[in-house]
């Protein structure tokens, strides 16, 4: 069993996680969870239908506020689709009405994973994706998390304390000097470090934090599922030269990470009182667990970003 470095901390905090339904949305739920707190999990797709996901899966958010509940915490699942402003301004009311305020605004929300295309078409010239994949990747990635930081942080900054997390792929450092896989991804991973940075510019003068958080290579259900294997046997993954019909992991895939260690990342500077010291910055998860002491969920520290 991992060690989380906050139990019970963020007990009476209010925290939203919008994209909770699978991957870092729902590792990170279950973060705040063994700490403690409230989550509220929205996303798109939903015992009552799929609201407009573009994936076609199984994972709900109703599973999530479920695993939320079973770890220690209070979890409330609402559907709702981030690319739509009235739905979010909806939230908003209900979380006002219900809550008053939030303590905690995880932007996780994301969708694209189908649209950045396969690894072959990785590294093309921008001119030669198809336009609409692009822009959708944009406003999946990006525009989302406006619309849901415009909406919401109002409800967060009426008191002193808050928290914003952008969710990410890759650090400000990091990608500053990586290209990553096409223009649409690059754009997208590199401006929410950007937006940390500008929201945290605002947000410091009410006494709030903004930090952008990248996980590493993450045990998502779809990468499990892309390579066959699930959270038990994983490391079957990385055999050579499989019978079965499903590709071999790289190497690196060895420090790869399940969604809870970036979880406990957000937990642990949640409850930390001194969190201002991380505004307007961008951190992995594994440097997280060295400032913080708390391991993945088999005791592990995985270092996805050490292998390059």
């Amino acid at each position: 069993m991992g060690v989380s470095a906050v139990p019970g901390a963020l007990r009476g905090r209010v925290a939203v996680v919008a994209g909770a339904t699978r991957g870092a949305g729902r590792g990170i739920a279950a973060g705040l969870a063994e700490a403690g707190a409230t989550v509220i999990c929205t996303g798109r797709s939903s015992v009552s239908g799929s609201g407009g996901s573009d994936y076609d899966r199984p994972e709900t958010i109703e599973e999530t506020a479920a695993l939320v509940n079973t770890l220690g915490g209070c979890g409330v699942a609402i559907q709702v689709d981030h690319l739509v402003p009235d739905q979010v301004r909806a939230l908003a009311d209900r979380l006002r009405t219900d809550y008053g305020t939030i303590d905690i605004l995880v932007n996780d929300i994301w969708g694209a994973e189908v649209l950045k295309g396969a690894p072959s078409t990785w590294g093309r010239p921008m001119w030669e994706h198809d336009l609409d994949a692009g822009l959708r990747i944009l406003d999946l990635g990006v525009r989302t998390h406006l619309i849901t930081a415009h909406c919401l942080l109002p409800l967060m900054v009426s008191r002193p304390g808050g928290l914003l997390l952008e969710i990410t792929d890759g650090t400000t450092e990091y990608n500053a000097e990586t290209f990553r896989l096409s223009v649409f991804y690059d754009l997208a991973k590199t401006a929410l470090n950007r937006l940390a940075f500008s929201l945290g510019h605002d947000l410091r003068r009410v006494g709030a934090t903004a930090v952008a958080v990248s996980p590493g290579w993450l045990r998502s259900e779809m990468m499990l599922d892309n390579y066959g294997v699930t959270e038990d046997d994983w490391r079957k993954a990385l055999c050579a030269g499989r019978d079965d019909g499903y590709p071999s992991a790289p190497p690196g895939f060895a420090e790869s990470e399940t969604p809870r260690f970036v979880g406990r990342g957000v937990a642990a500077i949640a409850a930390d009182e001194h969190r201002a010291r991380w505004n307007q910055r961008s951190v992995t998860s594994v440097a997280l667990a060295r400032e913080y002491g708390f391991t993945d969920i088999d005791g592990s520290c995985p270092d996805g970003w050490a292998t390059g």
